[in-house]
């Protein structure tokens, strides 16, 4: 495949661009004059200008990715950049076993598609028709919602982070579907809005063991892992198991080095695969020649979610479907603790990028697309920089016209917000107090947090809203809490 329009040409001696490589001998490269200061050589491969794309993490003082190019149902590149665990010196290879986070996603919609063709279970069944635990909002939650992420369940993982849980925390499954069973509201009316939930996924995986009565794991590996001959992939429930080849996710700390990053957590479902870009590749070619589910499985996986108002949404079956640079593009990302994962499929071209990190601050969608310009450049459309493009929006909790601007308050306005709220929904007391001139809000053992007035009766954390609520004799009665996923949670004051 052609990568430009002819030879580079260069001093003697420098690097090839875009790669860290001297330049090879001049006459094995053909040069018509060795003795010439100036050398024409062959530009470089794609295997070179891939290898450039992560220069930064080969080497063996830093955690990186493994990769997969997938051309025409071969596996023509396969790669490992950086460590796989820095304190035994263990390097990173396409067989390196990672966590892969939310792109585990599609795995658990499969398993709900075959459980539907074995009719186990409809799209369409309301989910407490499974989990009769979970709170009667009045109108039917279903599995088609929760696949598509327009049932208003909000995040457990931001749930359990505003009840002052911390990412080292341990809590399970039968803690989620307390924590879930608690909430008095959703964040909308199912099927009016589009957000991205991981509760919805992580009941999914409920769902699979009650309506087969064996777990998500089990499932999955039956119905999926084996027959595909993805040997080294399996949902990871158990955090003391053993895993051949694992990968240890890494977070970089402000003193230049990694500290370890990872996860006790037991759930599945919204995340938990383990797997290889060669696993991965297995289950990219199924898309291609089904080798598992019926005749409507791959249809079913690709087929968009639908809000009531008859809009299309971009999601399918834990699958974005999306056009890039002209081309259909099918993927889902992945991060969690130290760990960032992108698989890309190109279907019209047959071409799929697996990209697999160990390091929390990687950017696998990013190098992922990188990968795909230099293959497929042939067939993408130029990119278009639109003006103003890239330019900072401002205050990024922006909720309106005015909800970032200011609002001055003295000691004494500010005096009245003070107080301890309860939340009934997570369980927990959040302390607001006024040690000085600001007002500072404290959860469990999580860091302190100062709160600046937005608008009238409105603060602001970081990226938490709290909405202060008024009762008949205008005296604070307590707050709505907004929180990116979780929507309206409720707090009510207690004691005077």
């Amino acid at each position: 495949m052609s990568h430009g329009a002819g030879p580079i040409v260069l001093d003697a001696g420098l690097p090839v661009p875009g790669t860290s490589q001297p330049v090879p001998d001049a006459r094995r490269l053909g040069a018509r004059d060795p003795n010439a200061q100036e050398q024409v050589i062959e530009e470089p491969t794609a295997e070179q200008r891939v290898d450039a794309v992560f220069a930064d993490y080969d080497n063996t003082r830093s955690p990186g990715c493994a990769l997969g190019v997938i051309q025409d149902g071969e596996l023509v590149l396969r790669r490992g950049y950086g460590m796989a665990n820095l304190e035994y010196g263990i390097p990173l290879s396409p067989s390196s076993v990672f966590r892969i986070g939310s792109t585990s996603k599609q795995f658990t919609a499969a398993s709900i598609v075959l459980l539907a063709e074995e009719e186990k279970l409809s799209l369409d069944d309301d989910v407490r028709m499974y989990l009769p635990e979970l709170t009667d909002f009045g109108t039917p939650v279903t599995i088609r919602h929760l696949i598509h992420h327009t049932s208003g369940y909000r995040d457990y993982l931001t749930l359990a982070t505003l009840a002052g849980l911390r990412d080292d925390d341990y809590y399970t499954d039968d803690d989620v579907l307390v924590m879930l069973s608690r909430q008095r509201e959703l964040n909308f009316e199912p099927e009016h809005e589009y957000l991205y939930s991981n509760s919805g996924y992580w009941l999914l995986s409920q769902i699979v063991e009650r309506a087969s009565g064996v777990s998500l794991r089990g499932y999955a590996a039956q119905k999926i892992f084996k027959p595909l001959g993805m040997s080294n992939t399996h949902y990871h429930n158990d955090h003391t198991e053993m895993v051949p080849n694992r990968a240890s996710g890494y977070q970089p700390t402000d003193g230049g080095g990694y500290r370890i990053s990872m996860t006790t957590l037991p759930m599945i479902g919204d995340g938990g695969v383990f797997t290889t870009v060669d696993d991965l590749f297995k289950w990219d070619q199924n898309f291609y020649e089904q080798r598992i589910g019926g005749g409507q499985f791959l249809e079913q996986m690709l087929t968009l979610g639908t809000l009531n108002n008859g809009e299309k949404l971009d999601y399918a079956f834990g699958l974005g479907i999306d056009t890039y640079r002209g081309l259909e593009m099918v993927s889902h990302g992945g991060g969690f603790v130290g760990f960032r994962a992108q698989m890309i499929r190109f279907p019209q071209e047959r071409f799929t990028v697996i990209c697999l990190c160990n390091r929390g601050d990687a950017n696998p969608t990013r190098f992922a697309l990188k990968i795909a310009d230099l293959y497929l450049e042939e067939h993408l459309e130029p990119v278009e920089v639109e003006e103003g493009e890239g330019e900072e929006d401002g205050d990024e909790a922006g909720e309106g016209p005015g909800e970032g601007e200011a609002v001055s308050l003295d000691p004494e306005q500010l005096a009245e917000f003070a107080g301890d709220y309860y939340s009934e929904e997570i369980d927990v007391i959040y302390r607001i107090r006024l040690p000085g001139d600001a007002l500072e809000l404290t959860v469990r053992n999580r860091p302190v947090r100062s709160l600046r007035p937005s608008r009238p009766d409105v603060f602001k954390a970081r990226r938490l809203t709290l909405r202060f609520n008024r009762d008949s004799e205008n005296r604070i009665s307590g707050f709505q809490l907004n929180a990116g996923r979780v929507k309206n949670l409720r707090f009510t004051r207690t004691g005077t």
